[in-house]
C-alpha cells in the first residue's frame, strides 16, 4: 500500500509541491480540525522537504496561545472558529517558522460541536505571507455541511491545499 489517503488530496498536495517548488517558497501549516491532514499530504509527495518547513496541530485553545501566540481575547470574543481565529494562528504559524506562507484551519468536523451561527461542517481558512501587510486579511469561511467527519476534514484539507498555491505569474501585456 502506496498511501492511505485519498487520491484526490495525494494529487492536490502534488500540484502545491510542485508550484511552491518553482517559486522557492517554503510553507507551513496550523491546523486544528484537521488534526495534520494537510501537513501529511504534503509529507507524502518526495520532495516536499524542499518546500514544507512545518506544522503545527494546535486542537486546544491552550495549544493556539502556546504555540502561535493567539491571544485569550481573540478565542474568547470571536471564538476558536473565527476569522480573527485562523487570522491569528497564520500569522503565528508564518512567525514561528522560516516559512514564506503558512495557511490556518480552524473549524467544526463533527458530528458534534457545532451551534446556530457555526454548525457541523464550518471551516475557516486564513493565509498570511511573509513581507504582506498584515492588515490585508486573507481569510475565507466555508459551510461544508454536514459530510460527516471525515468528509468535512477532507473538503477543509483541499481548500487549504488551493490557498498555498502560489499566485500565478501575471502574463506580459506587450506580448505580441
Amino acid at each position: 500500500m502506496d498511501t492511505i489517503l485519498p487520491a484526490e488530496l495525494v494529487e492536490a498536495a502534488r500540484g502545491v509541491v510542485a508550484a511552491n517548488l518553482a517559486a522557492g517558497r517554503r510553507v507551513s501549516l496550523a491546523e486544528s480540525c484537521t488534526g495534520g491532514l494537510v501537513a501529511a499530504a504534503i509529507t507524502e509527495i518526495p520532495g516536499s522537504s524542499e518546500m514544507f518547513e512545518c506544522g503545527f496541530v494546535t486542537y486546544s485553545n491552550d495549544a493556539k496561545m502556546e504555540m502561535l501566540r493567539v491571544s485569550a481575547d481573540v478565542l474568547e470574543t470571536f471564538g476558536a472558529v473565527s476569522v480573527a481565529t485562523a487570522w491569528s494562528m497564520a500569522q503565528g504559524a508564518l512567525e514561528a517558522s522560516g516559512a514564506d506562507v503558512a495557511v490556518a484551519i480552524t473549524g467544526v468536523a463533527g458530528p458534534g460541536g457545532g451551534s446556530e451561527k457555526k454548525p457541523v461542517g464550518t471551516v475557516v481558512f486564513a493565509r498570511a505571507e511573509r513581507g504582506a501587510d498584515p492588515g490585508n486579511v486573507v481569510a475565507d469561511r466555508k459551510d461544508f455541511g454536514d459530510l460527516g467527519r471525515g468528509g468535512v476534514r477532507l473538503q477543509a484539507a483541499l481548500c487549504a491545499l488551493e490557498l498555498l498555491m502560489p499566485p500565478e505569474p501575471e502574463a506580459d501585456d506587450e506580448a505580441p
